[in-house]
């Protein structure tokens, strides 16, 4: 299938998706509130894709969090009932089968965000950074953290700012004081691991990996900036 045709056919299925749980949702504010980021960046994704057309793996990982997203979106992330789902099936809790004690689906949505988006950042930075080697591993890494902290620095911002029931059900922290951490913990280490299955994959199909690694690594002006810089700049301004 064309990668134009699949991202419409994973749209038309967002969108259904997108519809059903934006029906009757627990907290409909909460609900508005988690969707606007997701709005904003299917409306890029859906601007972009002739100019930057993602791989199919890429447009699938991101689908799949969206899904994801929204199902806790629908119920608000603390409280979605996995653990009565679950013991429907098997007749008991999944938090007394592994030992947890609060509702952890949101720790992992937090987890898939590294996990599934870390490859599509890594395919930005490779096809329009023209990142290789390290640095083509470390970024997608880098930019998972970063933007986890700036995800944490949002909810608190959305928290204080609307505070009352909607401000701690959009902060779902569920009386842990290290929250934000473990969060920013989780969606680092799927990152971490997303881009270790990379390494691992291109290493053993990939046949100049070795060589692109060195090369990533090599020094390529080995001129001080800073200060020598600026100098050199400001002398070529004035035409000396």
């Amino acid at each position: 299938m064309p990668h134009h045709r699949y991202l419409l056919v994973l749209g038309a299925l967002f969108g259904l998706v997108f519809v059903a749980l934006g029906i009757a949702p627990s907290h409909r504010a909460d609900w508005a509130l988690e969707n606007v980021l997701v709005v904003l960046f299917v409306a890029l994704v859906a601007a972009t894709h002739k100019r930057f057309t993602f791989s199919r793996i890429s447009y699938t990982l991101i689908f799949v969090f969206l899904c994801l997203h929204e199902i806790g979106s629908h119920y608000t992330y603390s409280e979605v009932p996995y653990d009565q789902w679950f013991e429907a099936l098997t007749g008991r809790t999944f938090n007394s089968l592994v030992g947890w004690e609060r509702n952890n689906f949101d720790r992992v949505i937090h987890f898939c965000y590294g996990l599934l988006l870390a490859y599509p950042v890594r395919e930005v930075f490779y096809r329009i950074a023209s990142a290789r080697g390290f640095w083509a591993y470390f970024l997608p890494l880098d930019i998972t953290m970063s933007t986890s902290m700036i995800y944490e620095l949002i909810e608190w911002a959305a928290a204080a700012m609307f505070g009352g029931e909607l401000g701690m059900a959009y902060l779902g922290t569920q009386g842990d004081v290290w929250d934000a951490h473990k969060d920013m913990m989780l969606a680092s280490f799927g990152a971490l691991i997303a881009m270790l299955i990379t390494y691992a994959i291109n290493r053993a199909l990939q046949r100049d990996f070795a060589a692109e690694w060195a090369d990533s690594l090599r020094i390529k002006d080995a001129r001080p900036l800073g200060e020598d810089e600026i100098a050199r700049m400001w002398r070529e301004r004035r035409g000396d």
